[in-house]
């Protein structure tokens, strides 16, 4: 506990011997000091001791929400600032920078290779050191470095300050989640990640009308930097959280995620290379982990595409003013995302009470009932039908958010959990919306965009199909890899 240093100067020199038998792990007063005579100085003090320690860990407690609250604001940035390119892409295609489709798409791409590539960096330091400190580091370097994509003058310049977010991007993402397991229980995490994650279609719509808005009556400029100011204030907001201590909130559970899961260790800083690649070695046999990233990867590539290239769509194939086009599918996103996120949060807990692998046949149901209705969306004439078919698409996509992201937490170790998300991110960008927005818009180049969309639901199929198998995966998995289950009972 934080506060255990300053204990020791008010206690006046209490031994090393007579503190633990004070406290149980638990921050409780065990049976023999309070069998003790208070009057005694020692037993005083041993109390005064625990009364101290018992309020930093309530302490400790009610700083969860306030965590929760600052991650899910930086969230909701993030995603602000990632998408904010679509909604000046067709700005920016007539800025006399010479840009193409397939350029439009490869600063969304460019993004990601960087954000994928330095995401197990952050994973790994995100298993050993001040977990805090280094999401406000991230923070402070994608704000500056949105910021610069206002000054751009040419592709290349727009490109590469594209490309450094992803190094910010990059140290929040794989942290988070980790940070937000030691904040709450098990029991929540399906509850809590949906909060968490509600702000990812929150921001995206903010990108897209906050973008169209500042676009329309100051030009794409000053949406760069509309978008980066927010981030250095919550980058200092973020130096203030607590960094509890790994597995924090697991005590009673089963903490192996898997049949080659190992349990925490001290790490000297000479091992961290090679603790972290033998960490990478049991993910890729972790069955079930592994089965749900690839569907994550397919839902990603599927979900980046719609949302790097619909208000381009709109404006093209539907004939709707680019104005409007962002401020229309940006609500969409924003009332799908805030509902079926909430949703897929709450229905997951419900029923992960009855089955382990609940998370995955919630996440499975839901993204194949998406996959024909993105395709009515993409291909009927009506725009009242597409409104309807993409309203339905991507509520039943956001239901996934919240069970598939506790679905990784708890499939792997609590010591593994930063490294594990490092690896999914870095798999569901290589695989997903690394390559989707580049190669829609080289199909674009080649054909039209009307016809390029049509592989997203295709995308989402695979991932429907992927995520049963991993539920059949965990269903056949040995009894010590299923995390939580005593929990759960």
């Amino acid at each position: 506990m934080p506060l255990a240093a300053d204990d020791d100067s008010r206690s006046g020199g209490t031994s090393p011997k007579s503190r633990p038998q004070a406290m149980t792990p638990n921050g409780a007063q065990n049976t023999e000091t309070q069998a003790c005579d208070a009057s005694a100085p020692r037993c005083g003090v041993a109390l005064l001791y625990g009364r101290v320690a018992d309020q930093t860990q309530k302490t400790w407690v009610r700083s969860a929400s306030f965590g929760l609250a600052i991650l899910s604001f930086i969230n909701l940035f993030s995603y602000l600032d990632r998408y904010i390119v679509s909604a000046l892409a067709e700005s920016l295609k007539h800025a006399n920078m010479g840009l193409s489709d397939a350029n439009l798409g490869s600063l969304m791409s460019g993004f990601l290779i960087v954000y994928t590539l330095t995401a197990p960096i952050f994973g790994a330091l995100g298993d050993r050191r001040s977990r805090p400190r280094l999401i406000a580091i991230g923070v402070a370097c994608w704000s500056f470095a949105t910021a610069l994509s206002g000054f751009a003058g040419s592709y290349l310049a727009l490109f590469l300050a594209r490309a450094s977010v992803g190094v910010g991007e990059a140290a929040y993402v794989t942290i988070a989640p980790s940070l937000l397991s030691d904040y709450f229980p098990v029991r929540q995490r399906g509850r809590v990640m949906a909060i968490f994650f509600c702000a990812i279609p929150v921001g995206s719509a903010l990108g897209y009308v906050v973008g169209g808005l500042v676009d329309k009556h100051y030009g794409w400029r000053a949406a760069f930097f509309v978008a980066g100011v927010p981030g250095l204030l919550l980058a200092a907001l973020c130096l203030l959280l607590r960094d509890p201590p790994r597995r924090a909130q697991d005590a009673g559970a089963v903490q192996t995620g898997g049949p080659h899961a190992q349990p925490a260790r001290k790490i000297s800083l000479a091992n961290i290379p090679r603790e972290t690649w033998a960490a990478y070695s049991r993910l890729t046999r972790n069955k079930p982990y592994v089965l749900t990233v690839l569907a994550y990867a397919a839902y990603t590539f599927a979900l980046g595409g719609l949302a790097f290239w619909m208000p381009a769509f709109l404006e093209r194939v539907r004939g709707v003013p680019r104005s409007e086009a962002t401020v229309s599918f940006g609500t969409i996103v924003v009332i799908t995302g805030f509902i079926g996120t909430f949703v897929g949060g709450w229905l997951g807990d419900y029923c992960v009470k009855y089955s382990r692998q609940a998370y995955l046949w919630l996440s499975a149901a839901a993204t194949l009932v998406a996959a024909p209705c993105v395709w009515m969306a993409l291909t009927t004439a009506s725009h009242t039908g597409y409104l309807a078919w993409m309203v339905a698409a991507q509520l039943c996509m956001f239901l996934s958010t919240g069970p598939i992201n506790a679905t990784l937490i708890n499939l792997v170790s609590a010591s593994e959990r930063a490294t594990a998300i490092a690896l999914s991110v870095f798999t569901i960008h290589v695989l997903g919306d690394v390559p989707s927005p580049f190669l829609i818009g080289a199909l674009s180049d080649a054909s039209s965009l009307g016809q390029a969309v049509k592989i997203v639901p295709f995308a989402v199929l695979i991932a429907g199909c992927l995520w049963i198998l991993a539920a059949r995966a965990q269903a056949h998995a040995p009894a010590d890899a299923r995390p939580g289950q005593r929990a759960a009972r």
